[in-house]
């Protein structure tokens, strides 16, 4: 055969798009953690029910040749069956499964619901043998959950095969839960106690007084153990940036300001009542005092001491902290505006008794002088230009505005609905007034808050400092191994733009607190480089590659 009848060469065939395999390998490992989800619980289920058999002191009054056979299907039929799926996801570990979302979305599950099934179970179960009840199904469940909570602690401890991404979300949570619970049981043994000394009963129901703070301090004990056990023990104390950040910011400062306030407001609602309006009963009165002293008082300890901790953190937890007590200030003191508006308008109608009138007034008036202080004192409206230039102040302000304008049209279109009611009825009925109070002191409130947040929003807007330089560069995207929280707040200070945060997969454990490269390195090889994102590398060795990413 000659050359020039040589058939051409034919081109390679094509290799499979990678983004397919990628997808594929992304649905296979949501498909498999989801099942062995699914499958552990079923097996926890059964050998949860076979246990309580076991603790059983009573016969069984239901039908226990069924519950016996559900019990055994779940335990030996979805425990192999998970063990099959866990083993099958085990031997992958070594590769690029480790570093997957849905391993680390797997544990942080699993260890999250297991933690809150035993620790609620035990903790009930214990409660329960105060009042010498013996509660076998809550032990059997505790146990068998506590079981599956060490199994996935030692698999997120694994050297080799724990998770590389979400690795911090199962200690924030445990210890944000842990939070949770110690504060309710404080405050239920505090007002308990509260209400003994200021309202004693003149005979206990169902036993001696004391045996509910005892169940409540069974609680509260637990719930600090299990904070302990995460804030300290695994270090979710020292965690900077991100989740932690954000489970601090949520539980210490808005969830335990929010019980705090809430518990000051009813007191000085009570204290005002007592001192200027004697339309009820001296006990009834008092009744709610207790549960409001104990939850200012926890609330108020859980607020300042987590407040302290945001503080040495970075300075977008700072300003989020902020804000957050910012947020409540305005809330409770926007809903005393509303609820004194809704007081002053009933006084005018003589349906609703004066008595009535003047507890809503007073009831505002409390909401006004506790949340007033709060939201003078976090967002400093006199300082106009300290915090111009915050981005999460901007946030805020929009996010502020955006919700109470939305609010205010809610509550427009209600007064306008009950306007139209009341031509329509032909007058019959309550009054215009009586109708519209509630919505309309809702509508002066929330226009009043939209209208100021705006307000300042722009005049923000207007005197935010120049820094006479341009942003060249629109998001970085930094992909290092190690501690880089450091360096992303460093980059973010220099360039302006913000950095999502990516860790290699190839970190080791032993190099968790030491970032690939320092900031000045990075800042170097930025030089001249501009784009709406850009790619940072950065080596073993120290080596920072910047890259401009086409959109």
């Amino acid at each position: 055969m000659s050359i020039a009848e040589a058939p051409a060469p034919q081109p390679p065939a094509p290799n499979p798009p990678p983004v397919a395999r990628g997808a594929q390998a992304t649905v296979r490992r949501l498909i498999l953690t989801l099942l062995l989800l699914v499958l552990v619980t079923i097996a926890a289920s059964g050998v949860s029910g076979l246990l309580g058999r076991l603790l059983q002191t009573e016969a069984d009054l239901g039908d226990p040749i069924a519950g016996l056979a559900l019990s055994l299907a779940f335990t030996l039929i979805g425990g192999p069956l998970a063990v099959l799926v866990w083993w099958w996801l085990w031997r992958r570990l070594d590769g690029t499964d480790r570093s997957s979302v849905a391993w680390g979305l797997y544990l942080s599950a699993v260890a999250t619901i297991s933690l809150i099934v035993f620790s609620t179970s035990l903790l009930g179960a214990i409660a329960d043998l105060v009042r010498g009840t013996w509660s076998p199904d809550a032990v059997a469940t505790g146990v068998a959950w506590l079981a599956v909570w060490i199994l996935h602690r030692i698999m997120w401890a694994h050297p080799t095969k724990s998770p590389l991404r979400l690795a911090r979300v199962p200690i924030a949570l445990g210890a944000g839960y842990g939070l949770g619970v110690a504060a309710l049981g404080a405050i239920r043994v505090l007002e308990a106690v509260f209400a003994e000394a200021t309202l004693p009963s003149v005979g206990s129901v169902g036993g001696a007084w004391w045996l509910s703070p005892l169940q409540a301090a069974i609680w509260a004990v637990g719930g600090a153990g299990i904070w302990w056990w995460h804030w300290r023990r695994d270090g979710a104390v020292a965690m900077r940036g991100g989740f932690p950040d954000v489970a601090l910011v949520l539980t210490g400062v808005l969830g335990a300001g929010a019980v705090a306030l809430g518990g000051f407001g009813v007191s000085l609602w009570i204290g005002l009542r007592a001192a200027l309006d004697r339309s009820l009963p001296w006990r009834d009165l008092l009744e709610p005092l207790p549960l409001a002293v104990a939850a200012a008082a926890v609330g108020v300890v859980v607020w300042l001491s987590h407040r302290r901790v945001a503080t040495e953190r970075s300075a977008g937890t700072r300003s989020a902290t902020r804000l957050v007590e910012a947020g409540l200030g305005l809330i409770a003191a926007a809903s005393g505006v509303g609820i004194i508006a809704n007081a002053l308008l009933a006084s005018l109608t003589p349906s609703l008794a004066g008595g009535d009138a003047r507890a809503l007034l007073l009831g505002g008036l409390a909401s006004l002088a506790v949340g007033a202080p709060v939201w003078w004192a976090a967002w400093h409206p006199l300082d106009t230009a300290a915090h111009a230039a915050d981005a999460g102040r901007r946030v805020y302000l929009v996010a502020v505005f955006g919700v109470s304008a939305l609010v205010a049209i809610v509550a427009l279109l209600v007064v306008g609905y009950r306007v139209f009611e009341l031509v329509l009825d032909g007058g019959a009925g309550e009054g215009l007034v009586e109708r519209i109070r509630a919505p309309f002191g809702l509508l002066l409130a929330t226009a009043a808050v939209a209208g100021y947040h705006f307000a300042v929003w722009r005049r923000d807007r207007a005197a935010a400092p120049t820094t006479g330089r341009v942003r060249s560069i629109g998001r970085i995207i930094l992909v290092a191994g190690g501690d880089d929280t450091s360096l992303a707040q460093q980059l973010e200070a220099a360039t302006g733009a913000p950095v999502t945060r990516w860790t290699r997969a190839d970190a080791q454990r032993a190099d968790a607190h030491r970032p690939d490269a320092s900031a000045d390195a990075v800042l170097r090889a930025l030089e001249g480089v501009s784009g709406r994102r850009v790619l940072v590398v950065t080596g073993r060795d120290g080596a920072v590659e910047a890259v401009p990413l086409v959109d």
